[in-house]
């Protein structure tokens, strides 16, 4: 395609706000300027495509308004994603159901065009450490959208309707962009109003935080995660329309898992990976994560990330000895129950 063609495409799916569409035009793009060895506009135009920049009200007709004196600024902190979808370990059930959640968002105006919306509220449930976090990271990534996520420390008042109207002000932000807001730890604001142990201020809190989602456009993307999945509330759990269960991980995954870190990091473990899968099995993604750094970083010092081995074996050993406690104190405890 001409490069005057690829200029007419490139600001007619900008308009549109085709973001997938977008995309394309502008990769092929560079590929053109590539081939004609305009090494530094090439570079410029890779870099203006990363996820590190994100031009405030990145819609059609969105003008942000901070609420006059910003007070939101102190209930969220935005991060810039940088861990794509690809560099997860899930499965293929789940890799499937994020990237169709990407091309809805990307070919939104499609599904306008047919009286339809895109999907846009998830929830991730699980046991804490596998992912949850770094899930909705990828998936703004994917979606080139910022990631906004709630400070419960400042959300949460003491007072009468204090969370409420907290809430309000950042559902009120959020509006103003496309973005992926993100509820770690959900069940603190969406738990089950029939709880009788629970205030009245809680079920108030509730029944604002389904207002608010109900009246949520669909260039806001929620990620919401729970270890407690079975706290929430009836009526909010109805309200995702993808939900995703993130069980601990098997050993092929931790193997696959193993081996990516090996590979970023440019160390070479010198025991084989389906081995140290087998050794940290029962474990979580962010504490195996957490060995293997251990073994990077000793091997980054002793000069051996050619070959770890001996680094990794005396890891595990460690690694071992640190449980030992645990399982000692629940020994003998059981044995006094006895």
């Amino acid at each position: 395609m001409a490069q005057a063609d690829l200029l007419v495409e490139l600001l007619k799916t900008a308009t549109n706000g085709d973001q997938l569409a977008f995309r394309k035009a502008a990769e092929a793009l560079i590929q053109e300027e590539k081939a004609k060895g305009h090494r530094i506009l090439v570079e410029r135009l890779i870099k203006s495509l990363q996820p590190s920049v994100f031009p405030a009200g990145r819609g059609p007709a969105l003008k942000p308004t901070h609420g006059g004196n910003g007070q939101h600024k102190d209930l969220i902190f935005e991060i810039t994603p940088e861990r794509s979808l690809n560099s997860l370990v899930l499965s293929e059930k789940t890799q499937t159901e994020l990237k169709e959640i990407v091309e809805e968002q990307h070919r939104a105006e499609l599904l306008h065009a047919h009286n339809l919306h895109p999907r846009n509220r998830i929830l991730l449930a699980g046991p804490p450490g596998n992912g949850k976090t770094s899930l909705a990271e990828a998936l703004a990534c994917e979606l080139m959208y910022p990631l906004i996520v709630v400070r419960y420390e400042t959300l949460v008042g003491s007072y009468l309707g204090e969370t409420s109207g907290r809430l309000k002000q950042v559902f009120d932000y959020i509006r103003t962009q496309r973005c992926v807001l993100f509820f770690d730890e959900f069940e603190t604001l969406g738990k089950e109003r029939g709880d009788t142990h629970e205030t009245g201020e809680i079920k108030r809190v509730v029944s604002s935080l389904l207002l608010q989602l109900d009246a949520l456009p669909d260039y806001v993307v929620v990620v919401a995660a729970s270890n407690h999945h079975e706290l929430l509330d009836r009526a909010v759990w109805r309200r995702f329309q993808l939900r995703i269960e993130l069980p601990m991980p098997t050993r092929e995954q931790l193997t696959q898992y193993i081996e990516s870190v090996s590979q970023r990091c440019q160390t070479h473990f010198g025991v084989a990976t389906e081995k140290i899968a087998e050794s940290l099995l029962g474990h979580n993604f962010s504490e195996v994560e957490e060995f293997c750094l251990g073994v990077v970083r000793r091997a980054v010092l002793d000069r051996k990330t050619d070959d770890a081995k001996s680094i990794t074996h005396l890891k595990l050993e460690q690694w071992r000895d640190r449980l030992k406690p645990v399982l000692s104190n629940a020994s003998t405890n059981g044995k006094d129950r006895g």
